[in-house]
């Protein structure tokens, strides 16, 4: 099963982002979203679980929670927006995959058994941050992430 991981979006949804997610079984938001459009334009490819970031306000973000535990596949995702904010041990809670935003840095790491993803920024390209984008394949209780950049041109 694959899913998609994106955050960081802004209000902008690139085309390049939704190419890229389209076929995914599922798509992940990892916070500043900045408006309700973005999660109806994803919603339109794939289901959406989102949380709230610090730039998601309003009305329309209250009802987005600040973290969210998901089970796919036979592996638990643990997802919310500042990797800073984490409160709990993620592998003595049985997290397999920890999703982040916040940073705008694309990251996969491995570390005591937890993989950490952070999709980066897929909206406005900030500093010479790269644009960016995830997806995990999970299969047999297993995850493997990887990261796509995206062009900026567009």
């Amino acid at each position: 099963m694959k899913i998609g991981l994106i955050s960081d979006t802004h209000n902008l949804l690139r085309p390049e982002a939704k190419r890229l997610l389209t076929g995914v079984a599922r798509i992940l938001h990892a916070g500043d979203i900045c408006g309700p459009a973005v999660l109806n334009e994803l919603a339109e490819i794939a289901p959406v679980t989102a949380v709230r970031g610090n730039n998601d306000r309003g009305e329309w973000a209250m009802k987005l929670p600040e973290n969210e535990a998901i089970e796919i596949g036979g592996v638990l995702l643990y997802m919310l927006h500042n990797l800073y904010e984490l409160d709990l041990d993620p592998r003595a809670a049985g997290v397999g995959v920890v999703i982040t935003g916040h940073s705008h840095r694309p990251l996969i790491v491995q570390e005591n058994g937890v993989l950490y993803v952070n999709p980066g920024s897929a909206g406005p390209r900030r500093f010479k941050l790269p644009v960016s984008v995830a997806t995990i394949e999970i299969s047999n209780g297993t995850a493997h992430a990887e990261l796509h950049m995206l062009s900026t041109d567009a």
